[in-house]
């Protein structure tokens, strides 16, 4: 057998062993965390729902998740995908509320819209009519053209 074949096949049972064992390290972490799950940790299942943990079910490996007040859930263990961690409210976020609280103390209006904003329409019927008319007039020509 040729020396270089030997060190790619060296080489790649390398590779697949720490790739395995990468893997295995990463299914013990998952298993200890579904293993110590308690009440009151904020969690996210595999499918995405996300809720509180309010019951652990030792014995038939279930745990009781609460993702709106009073609408308890039922997953086996194994369907808790991860710890969902809480947001920490960011300096910036608190200096923004003090500048909007600031801005309606100070104005005569309660309102925090700027002077220059655009009214957006709630229908079609406030839109620009030229435009509509511009529009219409193009699918008429296109039709005509059509026929």
């Amino acid at each position: 057998m040729d020396p270089t074949m030997l060190i790619l096949i060296a080489i790649l049972l390398a590779v697949m062993f720490f790739m395995s064992s990468r893997t295995r390290k990463q299914q013990r972490e998952a298993a200890e965390f579904r293993n110590n799950i308690t009440v009151g940790t904020k969690v996210m299942t595999a499918s995405g729902m996300i809720g509180t943990v309010i019951d652990v079910d030792e014995s038939t490996d279930q745990v009781t998740i609460e993702s709106f007040p009073g609408s308890p859930t039922t997953w086996l263990r194994a369907a808790i995908s991860k710890k969902v961690e809480e947001p920490v409210a960011d300096d910036a976020d608190t200096d923004d509320a003090a500048d909007e609280s600031d801005v309606t103390e100070e104005s005569e209006t309660a309102s925090t819209i700027s002077p220059d904003a655009t009214d957006v329409p709630d229908d079609l019927s406030d839109l620009d009519t030229a435009k509509r008319e511009y529009r219409e007039q193009q699918r008429r020509d296109a039709d005509a053209d059509g026929k």
